[in-house]
This record gives structure tokens, C-alpha cells and sequence, in this order.
């Protein structure tokens, strides 16, 4: 049985091979200490121009609603669009080798030192890093996407029923899409 992967591309201007998804993605891997979103965005639409500014979103908000981590699945999907299953490993396992490497050898490191303040500053310090990282990339992400009034109460609504009430992520989607299948479906009438 052959499974054909719809596209989720259309705007690129280079097509990687396996090598290309392994080696991008490693360095993806190597050089996202604290979480690679900021960074694979940088990655993926910039230097390598992979994806459009929009596809990297439209991508991202897919890859948000499958389990696991949304970077692992954007990287099997990207590796699948170019490169079918055989891209799909090429870019997961660059994503995670090394890291997984680093991250075994640096814990027994912190193992040992965890309880020491300054340590703990660190980490701290590390933690805000990557909040700031975070928050710069979604600022950069709403860009493409911020063409109507009902992208900025979707957004807002979405504040409000994840960090206010404090819904779960599936039935905030569930709610806003209906909100929003309600508000299209009144315009066009």
C-alpha cells in the first residue's frame, strides 16, 4: 500500500535530500538548548527556505494538534514532504541524537551539582532565556497570519480559555473553531 503525502509546501525555493534534512536538523538539535521553536523557525524558513513564513505556521499549527512534541513533528513532516519515510527518519533522528547524547552526559553533570546556588541561578536564568526566545518567535509567527479582526479575537479568546479559565487544549480548538465556523457562516449569509 502506497501512502501519498499531500503537500504542505508550495513556495519553497530549495528541495533538501535525506542528508540535508539529517544535517539541518542536527544542528537544529545541537543549537536549541532550552527548545528549538525560535530557532527551527529561523532554520526552516530563512536560511534554508524550506517553508514560506505562512506554510512554517500553517505547519506549526497541525503539528500542535498531534501527540508528541511539536518540533519531532514538523521534522518528520517536513523530512516526509521531501524525502517521503526515508526523509521522515533522516530529519527525526538528526533532531535527536546529539541531543540526546549532550542531555545524558550534561544531567550526570547536574546530577551531582544540582543543590549548589549558583546552579540553581543558572538554571534560572536559563529558564527566562528561553521564555524571551519563545515569546519573540510566536510575536514573529502572528505576522502572517494577523490579516482580520477575527484572527485578533480568536487570539484573544484563546488567552482567555487557556491561561484565565484554564480549558485544555482540545476543547479550547474545538470551541474557537466552532466560534469561528459560526462567525463565517454568518458573514456569508
Amino acid at each position: 500500500m502506497k501512502v501519498h503525502a499531500m503537500p504542505i509546501v508550495s513556495e519553497t525555493t530549495t528541495t533538501p535530500d535525506c542528508k540535508a534534512l539529517f544535517t539541518g536538523f542536527m544542528k537544529l538539535g545541537l543549537m536549541g538548548f532550552g527548545g528549538v521553536l525560535p530557532l527551527a523557525h529561523r532554520m526552516i524558513v530563512d536560511e534554508q527556505k524550506w517553508l514560506s513564513e505562512s506554510e512554517f505556521t500553517n505547519l506549526l499549527g497541525i503539528c500542535q494538534l498531534l501527540p508528541g512534541g511539536n518540533i519531532i513533528n514538523m521534522s518528520v513532516a517536513i523530512g516526509m514532504q521531501f524525502q517521503g519515510v526515508k526523509g521522515a527518519i533522516s530529519s527525526v533522528l538528526g533532531l535527536i541524537c546529539a541531543p540526546t547524547l549532550i542531555v545524558l552526559m550534561i544531567y550526570q553533570i547536574y546530577a551531582h551539582f544540582q543543590y549548589l546556588p549558583t546552579v540553581k541561578h543558572l538554571i534560572q536564568g536559563l529558564a527566562a532565556a528561553a521564555a524571551g526566545l519563545l515569546f519573540a518567535t510566536g510575536l514573529k509567527m502572528l505576522r502572517p497570519i494577523f490579516k482580520s479582526y477575527l484572527t485578533l479575537f480568536t487570539i484573544i479568546l484563546t488567552f482567555i480559555f487557556m491561561l484565565v479559565i484554564k480549558l485544555p487544549l482540545a476543547l479550547t480548538l474545538a470551541i474557537l473553531m466552532i466560534i469561528n465556523l459560526v462567525i463565517l457562516g454568518v458573514k456569508k449569509s
